[in-house]
């Protein structure tokens, strides 16, 4: 029987990226069926999922296979996926004149934790605190990059953050920041846990700014003085302070310019939302590398931000980012990897963002369906070979 309409569309994309050109047939052919079922809708993230939801010729246990033991590169499949995000989101940029953003920010994938007796406990799970829930979570953490124009966000790279191996988020981050090669303007998003002295530096290095959320304890030099920026804020008056709109909300805006602790000369925003009190419980503070940007322009380009707390939520929603069952490390970073792919693949498809994409992909799955059951009638092939084939006998 000839392939379901819906997994050209994807072999299409696989090719675009320069795929066919690593990987063997049958690896192509898995990664297809995968990224199938990925975008299927009801998705839970298991292999029987994966093996039902693509209607997947072989047996689940080629599949679970495939993430376990099969030799194919899930790097190459990265750096191939990564070089067609840059090309694409420069010139975007270029097209829009916009610069570029960078989006720094960790996720927990949570499991349940193993009782004492497991013997095949999920590899390099820890506790981690969640600031969501304001509690330890048992599972995955990822520190994931994301790079974006205003228009779309894609997911770019990933680490696992593994206490046990002695390396900081931050670090992790740097190392994300090196595979970044692009000729555009850059500026780097991050909230306050991130922007320590040695990340900012990195990011000046390679020619990136930086915008960053800052705790409010930030050491600032006015006239030469030090202290704290919620100190330093009982001597703002409202009057000092313009009113800054920024999409739908206004804020009151005090313009710090000068050092502050790791940082010789920079652009502080001591802001306030227009309809709370200048207190500094309400304060929020954001720095800037960007001596040359406006007031509004670093709140505006740190509102970008929230495309990686968007991506997260979709990707555990409609993907199951935290769903997967594997349990060795290289075969959930396999995983990861693949709802990576599912979800850059659903933005080309619908070439905006991911939602539109994934109903896209999911209306045309059903129609594709409806398509291969009635030429299989045309072509008399008995109803039980159709059911086999799409997994419903």
């Amino acid at each position: 029987m000839n392939r379901l309409a819906h997994h050209q569309g994807i072999h299409k994309f696989f090719t675009m990226l320069g795929l066919a050109l690593y990987f063997s047939k049958p690896v192509m052919k898995h990664l297809v069926h995968i990224v199938d079922a990925m975008v299927t809708k009801g998705f839970s993230g298991t292999l029987t999922d994966l093996h039902h939801g693509s209607f997947h010729p072989n047996h689940r246990t080629t599949l679970s296979h495939f993430f376990t033991k099969s030799p194919w590169e899930e790097e190459t499949l990265l750096r191939k996926l990564q070089q067609w995000i840059l090309r694409r989101v420069e010139r975007s940029s270029k097209r829009e004149n916009s610069p570029l953003f960078v989006s720094i920010d960790d996720t927990i994938c949570q499991k349940t934790k193993p009782s004492s007796r497991a013997t095949h406990a999920i590899q390099g799970c820890d506790w981690h605190y969640s600031h969501t829930e304001k509690k330890s979570i048992w599972g995955h953490s990822l520190v994931w990059l994301m790079v974006h124009t205003m228009t779309q966000a894609f997911p770019f790279a990933f680490r696992l953050y593994d206490k046990t191996a002695g390396k900081s988020k931050g670090k992790l981050a740097i190392e994300m920041l090196s595979s970044l090669d692009v000729s555009r303007p850059v500026y780097v998003l991050m909230d306050s846990w991130y922007p320590s002295q040695t990340l900012v530096e990195a990011c000046l290095k390679k020619g990136f700014h930086v915008i960053a959320m800052l705790k409010t304890n930030r050491i600032l030099y006015p006239k030469g003085i030090a202290i704290q920026a919620k100190q330093f804020a009982h001597y703002i008056e409202s009057n000092d302070t313009p009113l800054v709109t920024v999409g739908e909300e206004r804020y009151r805006v005090y313009r710090y310019e000068g050092a502050l602790k790791g940082l010789d000369d920079a652009v502080v925003l001591l802001a306030w939302k227009a309809d709370q009190p200048m207190t500094p419980k309400h304060l929020h503070c954001v720095l800037s590398t960007d001596r040359e940007l406006s007031d509004e322009d670093i709140l505006r380009y740190y509102a970008e931000r929230w495309s990686i707390e968007c991506f997260f939520r979709q990707a555990k929603d409609q993907l199951k980012l935290d769903g997967y069952r594997v349990r060795g490390r290289r075969a959930v970073k396999r995983y990861w990897i693949l709802v990576q792919l599912a979800y850059v693949y659903s933005m080309f498809e619908s070439n905006s963002d991911f939602s539109d994409g994934l109903d896209l992909l999911r209306k045309r799955k059903g129609h594709s369906l409806v398509e291969f059951i009635y030429r299989a009638e045309k072509q008399n092939i008995p109803i039980d070979a159709v059911k086999k084939q799409i997994h419903v006998a």
